[in-house]
């Protein structure tokens, strides 16, 4: 389990590079999405990782790499906006942004090493195209939660499902990167 963890903390590092350099550039502008924009945001990455999957072919320059950095980087925005609610505008500076991003990417790690120790590293033997359609579960079953405005009887909450997606896209991301 420690390459795990050490593995986890590198995606992570990367992820959050990225997003500090966003930051850098547009600011906290992400403040005034609404928890569902967010999960339209993360939709619209895990989708279009399926469509490449299943096409084998991309028209756009990106690869799959930088479709589950962004899911990771919206999956930690979205629980940021839960925790401080939607702003109409950038309220938050640069160093408290990535104060909350180390909070809960920290929060994400705990939960990953939870997990990997009930589950003994089962992660390891799926697919990479497994994680891609349980993140596009997850955020089916977030919409299904949105729609009941939270009001759930027996589901765990927006913020585990985001929890989930950034775990699936950083395991994912470890496979693309660290396994051959």
């Amino acid at each position: 389990m420690k390459d795990t963890k050490q593995q986890f903390e590198s995606i992570i590092a990367q992820c959050r590079d990225l997003f500090a350099k966003k930051l850098h550039d547009y600011g906290a502008a992400w403040r005034i999405l609404r928890p569902s924009s967010v999960t339209d945001q993360i939709f619209i990455k895990a989708n279009r990782i399926r469509s490449i999957e299943i096409k084998g072919v991309s028209m756009v320059n990106e690869d799959i790499k930088s479709e589950f950095i962004a899911i990771v980087n919206y999956g930690i925005v979205g629980l940021i906006q839960l925790e401080l609610g939607y702003s109409e505008n950038s309220d938050i500076d640069n160093n408290e942004a990535l104060a909350l991003y180390d909070k809960f990417a920290t929060e994400a790690l705990e939960l990953m090493l939870a997990k990997n120790h009930d589950y003994d590293e089962a992660w390891r033997s799926m697919r990479i195209t497994s994680y891609t359609d349980l993140i596009l579960t997850k955020i089916h079953r977030t919409k299904q939660i949105e729609t009941l405005q939270g009001q759930t009887l027996v589901s765990e909450g927006i913020d585990a499902n985001y929890m989930d997606m950034i775990n699936y896209a950083v395991f994912a991301l470890i496979k693309l990167n660290f396994e051959d």
